[in-house]
């Protein structure tokens, strides 16, 4: 593949950047990667298994030179990184970043954005249960999905320069507008994490089933839910801050959905419930022939770490 950039910097180095460095170099897509995160902690873990080709002690040298700056950060923390970095962007370079919500990381970031550096936001839809610098992979972006999200006026060729990258490291690329985004996702990822978090919970409050019991006797269903539960919670907590109208309209109908099934369980309505399931399951088909999933019960979530 040919390089795309002279030199990437990734601004927080959890399971999204790090896949992106073991992903751009399996690719030679850029000449240097440069690293920062807030802790010396993950920045001495980052040296010691190799994650970057320089690690920076500071945001500002991790940024200097750079053609393509990534914020791989918290989508509360964004705006605060883009005003800390947006005096030692280089001329002409790109500003991107990896947060699951659109329209309050551009209003965060766009006005720290000086003039001659381009912003293009980003979400690549793609993910495990990991955090932390050590849980990247190189194959954690082949055949998903990554969105672009150009803001009003952005350069064409620095949209078509983070395409070449994302297409790049494997992912599929299409573009979507700011509100679209904050609702689909809210759609496909926000609410069922809440959904996730808030059943495991509830098991966590049932006083009457030990916590062994709900261990061992765990079925795929909560097992899923578990899995999910686990993720990041400070990006959760901000992504539900940041996208909270999307995310309350779709909790919203999902509630709707979630009494009129009530309803159907308590009146006997087994025609219903078969219809509804049977419709359900179809979209569970439709994921997997569009290849987003497949019927392993771990995919995406193994293969090789680096």
């Amino acid at each position: 593949m040919a390089q795309v950039y002279e030199r990437v910097a990734l601004i927080g180095l959890g399971l999204i950047a790090s896949s992106m460095f073991w992903s751009i170099k399996r690719g030679g897509l850029a000449g240097e990667v440069t690293g920062y995160a807030r802790t010396e902690a993950t920045r001495e873990t980052a040296r010691r298994i190799g994650l970057c080709d320089r690690v920076c002690d500071t945001a500002i040298e991790a940024v200097e030179g750079a053609d393509l700056v990534v914020l791989c950060v918290p989508v509360g923390a964004m705006g605060a990184v883009a005003e800390e970095i947006s005096p030692h962007l280089k001329p002409g370079a790109t500003v991107t970043d990896v947060g699951s919500v659109k329209a309050a990381v551009i209003e965060a970031v766009l006005p720290h954005i000086p003039e001659g550096v381009h912003f293009v936001p980003a979400h690549p839809l793609a993910g495990t249960e990991h955090s932390g610098p050590t849980s990247g992979f190189a194959e954690l972006f082949d055949n998903r999905w990554c969105l672009l999200v150009p803001v009003e006026g952005t350069d064409e060729g620095a949209t078509a320069a983070l395409r070449a990258l994302w297409e790049g490291m494997g992912a599929n690329v299409d573009e979507m507008d700011p509100a679209h985004h904050d609702l689909v996702l809210a759609v496909t990822s926000h609410t069922p994490h809440l959904i996730a978090y808030t059943m495991v919970g509830v098991a966590d409050d049932l006083r009457r089933v030990t916590d062994s019991e709900v261990i061992k006797y765990s079925a795929a269903g909560f097992r899923d839910f578990t899995r999910i539960a686990a993720s990041d919670p400070t990006m959760w907590r901000d992504v539900f801050l940041t996208n909270k109208d999307a995310t309350l309209e779709i909790l919203g109908r999902f509630t709707e959905e979630l009494f009129a099934l009530q309803r159907a369980i308590r009146t006997g309505d087994g025609d219903l419930l078969h219809d509804y399931f049977t419709r359900t399951r179809a979209i569970r088909r439709g994921i997997i022939d569009a290849g987003q999933d497949t019927d392993a019960p771990d995919f995406g979530r193994g293969g090789s770490r680096k």
